[in-house]
């Protein structure tokens, strides 16, 4: 089967020749949630920009269908279908739930109602503006309105950000959900590293600016020493 997502020896930084990110491989199918795990300043969320088009790669492809998509180009990894809920969720604050959802809305596409199926705690703040929901709903409207621009790969950068662990633990089986339900190829970048390989097939650990470890995530739920070497650097790259 081929890869929906493809990352080929991306180089990704933003200083010619000082890579933040060596050689990042990996590969999506469609309705595969990977989680993008590592400790900060690895390169996470450099990867995450980078392949949604809003910082050029400094070397090597990113593909989608096997296309390879033009650097730093967030209008055309748009037009493939790739779609990234940056880690400040980037809502309007000051508008409502609805009229957040109705911004992103293409004709014949994803509906509101259909949204909130996944999210049903906002339909009762459909009317509320943006700042005014708990951090919850916030990281619920901004997964929904993702949603809206139905996308084919799907990143999520840093989903429990300043969230309790029991919102995370709420929000990430949605994650799970999505993928399956829409068929997108979902890569989720989660400091809560258990919580989010119970989620995910595939786990890749980055760990400075190299690719350390990428398994599938069971693995890594049946031996999490493995994960705890490949954060503190003692694991040589395992891939599978």
């Amino acid at each position: 089967m081929s890869a929906l997502l493809e990352c080929r020896g991306l180089d990704a930084g933003y200083l010619k020749g000082r890579p933040v990110v060596r050689g990042f491989d990996v590969e999506l199918q469609a309705g595969q949630v990977t989680a993008l795990l590592g400790p900060n300043g690895a390169g996470k969320t450099t990867v995450m920009i980078t392949v949604a088009g809003l910082q050029p790669s400094l070397d090597g492809e990113v593909l989608v269908d096997g296309e390879a998509l033009a650097r730093g180009s967030a209008r055309a990894a748009a037009r493939k279908g790739v779609v990234l809920v940056p880690d400040d969720r980037a809502l309007f604050t000051g508008l409502t739930t609805r009229d957040n959802l109705a911004l992103c809305r293409r004709r014949g596409g994803t509906t509101i109602d259909e949204v909130l199926d996944f999210f049903p705690s906002l339909r009762k703040r459909i009317k509320v503006e943006a700042g005014k929901l708990s951090g919850g709903e916030q990281q619920m409207l901004a997964v929904g309105r993702a949603l809206m621009l139905d996308p084919r790969v799907l990143l999520i950068d840093e989903l429990s950000m300043g969230l309790a662990p029991v919102i995370v633990e709420e929000l990430l089986p949605i994650v799970r959900r999505v993928a399956t339900e829409t068929n997108a190829a979902v890569v989720l970048v989660e400091q809560h590293v258990h919580l989010a390989l119970d989620v995910a097939d595939h786990a890749v650990v980055l760990a400075h600016g190299a690719t350390v470890l990428s398994l599938p995530a069971a693995d890594l739920r049946a031996d999490p020493s493995v994960l705890e070497k490949a954060y503190m650097g003692e694991t040589s790259a395992a891939v599978r």
